[in-house]
């Protein structure tokens, strides 16, 4: 019997990261050039991982976690040392608070002259840590396989989030054992519904409530259920409301589905069956709520903070499993056919009242006027990526979703200037379909050269700019506080449209409601990417409500 052994592949340390990212499925990486990257650069060529290279390190990491909010699989960056990690820190706590499955691959300087003072030398592990699952690097070439694989699980794992891998520059030259390419299937699927007296509890006010609300969240679609939410909301007659990467699961022109009434809904409602999001500020830390509404929460895991009011029921697991057993469960309660009806009431009153503004002739324009013209011209399916302030709070408002991952804004943490990493993700992920990026004059100032990146690689994204010259959301309020107002103010009608035509794209400036549709017709068949600058009216003040503190 021959006692041979077959002689083990030895690859450098990028191609072993490059193997373990393909295993996974990954095809794209999101980077800006760097020195400590190359080796990696080279594995991902010679496994047919495609380059998507940017030109600031925040467009990367927020185009990995642009490509986990519109394909609901890990996005992946790759940061060079020391300033091309710290540049991605913003998007790796944007992934923390959207729940973002996305992993940061790091440079690092080598392990052999660590603590000599080499180029860009610092220990990233510890600031990145408190924004990642999971941070950690490589004691050796040998470990990188599997720490590229924990990293990918633990970032689709619920709660999913960030995670972070760096690799010193001599460990991802130097060759190691090839520890194979067998697929490994990631998936957000979660477990099975949970057992016991809490669904239980959670059913029998389900059946017997006579006002029901669903409010449902991002979770909801990190946990695929959609699907799982329309049969129980069908079923049961239940009105629902949705936020975040919820937009979509429900579609807008669903029976069922309503905005403008939220605060009849929520306020009105006996039982709230809260999926997939937390009652942070955007629920008014639960003051959304009526005080006598009885709570359900339904998510992916255990909340990272305690919930701010009593809920009388926590269902923690596979959302789509869970909402079927409140479905299957809760048949036969009382006709809800009036409530919907006072939902439905409250929500046609409010949309009317939007028509003058809708409407409005004035130029520069109310932004409510501009997003009447935009939303004539959208596609169904078009993917739209909010990055602004007041501007895009406008947009949350009346620009509708129909289908799951076609609206994404900064979320809870609020960061400008993720827009345009998001839309060269999507257009990316989605070449065939509209990408509409929505920015104020302000957020555009933070990533505006990432036109570049787009007309260099052929990713048409249509960029609409609401142009106040102000920092709206910040001027409007100082002043209501103080009557007067500081570091607010930027110059009216700059011709931002110029400076997309300088870098390759195409420009148009608006400065009146019928101007809007032409131009947007151009952007969408210039074939390159584009930016319709709109001149909007600086006095226009957005009716806020949120309780931010």
């Amino acid at each position: 019997m021959s006692t041979d052994t077959e002689p083990t592949t030895q690859l450098h340390g990028g191609r072993l990261v490059a193997r373990r990212l393909k295993a996974h499925g990954v095809t794209k990486l999101f980077t800006l050039s760097g020195g400590h990257l190359f080796s990696i650069y080279d594995g991902c060529r010679e496994e047919g991982i495609d380059l998507v290279d940017v030109r600031h390190e925040q467009a990367a990491a927020f185009a990995a976690e642009g490509w986990a909010k519109v394909t609901r699989q890990p996005g992946v960056a790759a940061l060079t040392a020391g300033p091309g990690v710290t540049n991605g820190m913003s998007a790796l706590g944007s992934a923390q608070m959207n729940n973002s499955p996305m992993v940061v691959l790091g440079g690092r300087a080598p392990a052999l002259r660590w603590g000599q003072g080499s180029l860009q030398e610092i220990d990233h592990v510890p600031f990145v840590a408190p924004l990642t699952k999971f941070a950690a690097t490589p004691q050796s070439t040998a470990e990188i396989p599997g720490l590229v694989d924990r990293a990918l699980a633990t970032a689709v794992a619920p709660h999913s989030g960030p995670t972070f891998v760096d690799f010193p520059l001599d460990y991802v030259f130097m060759e190691g054992d090839d520890a194979g390419v067998e697929p490994v299937t990631l998936s957000m699927a979660d477990g099975p519904q949970p057992d016991g007296d809490a669904m239980e509890r959670a059913i029998a006010l389900l059946r017997g409530a006579e006002r029901p609300v669903v409010m449902a969240g991002t979770n909801l679609y990190w946990g695929h259920g959609e699907q799982a939410l329309l049969a129980l909301i069908e079923e049961l007659r239940i009105p629902t409301f949705v936020n975040g990467l919820g937009r979509g699961c429900v579609p807008a022109d669903h029976e069922l589905y309503f905005s403008r009434a939220r605060g009849t809904g929520l306020k009105g409602a006996d039982v709230a069956l809260v999926i997939g999001v937390p009652m942070d500020f955007r629920l008014g830390f639960g003051g959304s709520f009526g005080e006598d509404t009885k709570l359900v929460v339904v998510d992916r895991a255990e909340p990272v903070r305690p919930h701010p009011r009593p809920v009388e029921a926590e269902l923690y697991g596979g959302i789509p499993a869970i909402l079927e057993g409140l479905r299957t469960g809760a048949t036969g309660g009382p006709d809800r056919s009036a409530w919907v009806s006072t939902v439905r009431a409250d929500e046609t009153e409010k949309r009317a009242a939007e028509d003058e503004e809708r409407n409005d002739p004035r130029g520069p324009l109310h932004p409510m006027r501009l997003y009447k013209e935009l939303s004539e011209v959208l596609d169904r399916n078009a993917i739209i990526i909010g990055d602004g302030g007041d501007f895009v709070s406008y947009a949350g408002r009346v620009i509708d979703s129909y289908e799951p991952g076609c609206w994404l804004d900064p979320g809870p943490f609020g960061c400008l200037g993720c827009g345009p990493g998001y839309a060269i993700a999507a257009k990316v992920a989605h070449p065939d379909r509209q990408v509409v990026l929505l920015q104020g004059d302000g957020a555009f100032g933070f990533s505006a050269m990432e036109y570049d990146t787009m007309a260099r690689l052929g990713i048409n994204v249509v960029g609409v700019m609401g142009n106040n010259g102000i920092w709206a959301l910040e001027k409007h309020p100082m002043e209501f506080l103080y009557g007067y107002s500081v570091a607010a103010d930027l110059r009216p009608e700059t011709r931002y449209d110029q400076v997309i035509e300088a870098l390759g794209g195409h420009g148009e400036f608006v400065t009146t409601p019928e101007e809007v549709k032409p131009a947007l017709a151009r952007a969408f068949a210039a074939g390159r990417p584009a930016m319709v600058n709109i001149s909007t009216d600086p006095t226009v003040v957005y009716p806020r409500k949120s309780n931010l503190a």
